[in-house]
């Protein structure tokens, strides 16, 4: 049974992502009357969002369900400074160019889960740039600087880790908060919105902005942090031995998102499928009650709803047969990622670690070179043992296409064009 009343806030209780919350019962009533305004600030720091960034664009998507207005924050002026949260070093400052790159590449991350427009209830996207770099430095530090102390600031996490450890700590980044806050400021003053959600490792930095808005304006605000997400074997949520799981098609196609989840570790099961799809809380505990090897089944429709919502069903059908083929028969199939090669590259033969290469199965030759060496490289889920081993025409199977493997999970095809 959940503490509170709105749709939102009980959706998001019953299903794990409440970490703190400033104000409960006002956020509640506020969640529970009218449109509720909600913003998440993403900074533009790559050119995709990747899994780790999921948790919060299902909040985003929550609040719409539940008859609220998300605003999905682009930090075209923060990732000018760079977020210090749990940094132990400065990261490097990108240019303009880069920030305009990356935002454009992360729009695509939010179609499939938001529905944008002009309507009381539309998502809309906003750039902090727009109000950021317009700042005159000596009005900032008059309008906002005066409602910020060091006594507070140096006792954020970040900031007294760093100077405890003796680790430089730049003034640029000491604005951070101050930035972050005026975000949520001007988001209050143009689109009324009172609540900003995050990662519980922004906490800080969301009752700045709450506190911001009430000391600068007199309004009400509040701040809704979620859980860090992280597997049950302790390692980072998204992060797997071939890199980041990204959003973006480009970066990972849909197979690899769907190997991902199907590939979750049996203790994350049941918490995986209320945080990342819909199902409804009685079909999870359904999944999350199976036992033994019948617990496959749940990983295959956490697989399964988490790629559609992402890429479609129509793409999820085709991970789940490819995946099945691969692992029941052995066969390939067209959805594994395929990369192409010039027909004449097999004819004067290929090594087999260069193929594992262009393929996207290792980073380097050497890196591929040490996959055969451990038994870990298969070509037409074949062994292969010798390091200087080749590909030739004769290795093309139907399609035209070698079926290359690291290890027992990760597939792909080389098809020669």
């Amino acid at each position: 049974m959940s503490q509170y009343r709105s749709d939102f806030l009980t959706t998001l209780e019953t299903r794990g992502f409440i970490k703190q919350v400033t104000h409960p019962t006002e956020l509640d009533a506020y969640c529970a009357n009218g449109v509720p305004v909600a913003y998440i600030g993403f900074d533009a720091t790559a050119d995709s969002l990747h899994v780790g960034s999921l948790l919060q664009i299902m909040m985003l998507r929550h609040l719409q369900k539940a008859g609220g207005k998300p605003i999905v924050l682009m930090g075209g002026g923060t990732t000018k400074v760079g977020d210090p949260t749990d940094k132990e070093k400065s990261r490097p400052l990108l240019t303009n160019e880069q920030i305009e790159e990356n935002i454009a590449g992360i729009k695509k991350a939010f179609e499939p889960f938001l529905t944008f427009g002009d309507g009381p209830t539309d998502a809309v996207m906003v750039n902090n740039d727009d109000w950021l770099s317009k700042l005159g430095y000596i009005n900032l530090l008059r309008e906002v600087g005066v409602h910020f102390t060091i006594n507070t600031m140096t006792k954020q996490e970040t900031v007294a880790r760093r100077l405890n450890n003796e680790q430089p700590y730049t003034f640029l980044e000491f604005n951070y908060l101050i930035m972050q806050s005026y975000d949520f400021l001007e988001l209050y003053r143009q689109h009324g919105c009172q609540l900003q959600i995050g990662g519980s490792d922004q906490w800080g930095n969301i009752v700045g902005g709450v506190d911001l808005v009430h000391k600068a304006d007199g309004g009400d605000a509040y701040g809704l942090t979620a859980h860090l997400i992280t597997t049950a074997s302790g390692g980072k949520m998204g992060k797997t031995a071939d890199g980041a799981v990204w959003l973006n098609a480009d970066r990972k196609s849909p197979y690899e998102y769907w190997q991902f989840w199907r590939n979750t570790e049996d203790a994350d099961v049941g918490r995986f499928l209320r945080l990342f799809t819909e199902l409804s809380i009685g079909e999870i505990e359904k999944l999350e009650a199976l036992k033994g090897a019948d617990i496959n089944q749940a990983k295959i429709a956490l697989a399964n709803a988490a790629t559609t919502m992402l890429h479609g069903e129509d793409a999820a059908k085709d991970a789940e047969r490819a995946a099945s083929a691969v692992f029941g028969s052995g066969s390939t199939d067209d959805a594994l990622p395929t990369a192409d090669i010039a027909r004449a590259d097999l004819e004067a033969e290929l090594l087999v670690a260069a193929a594992f290469t262009m393929a996207g199965l290792s980073k380097s030759n050497g890196e591929a070179r040490r996959l055969i060496k451990q038994g870990a490289a298969r070509v037409n889920d074949a062994l292969v043992s010798d390091e200087n081993a080749s590909l030739t025409l004769a290795d093309l199977g139907d399609g035209d296409a070698v079926k290359l493997s690291a290890g027992k999970k990760r597939h792909a095809l080389l098809k020669a064009v």
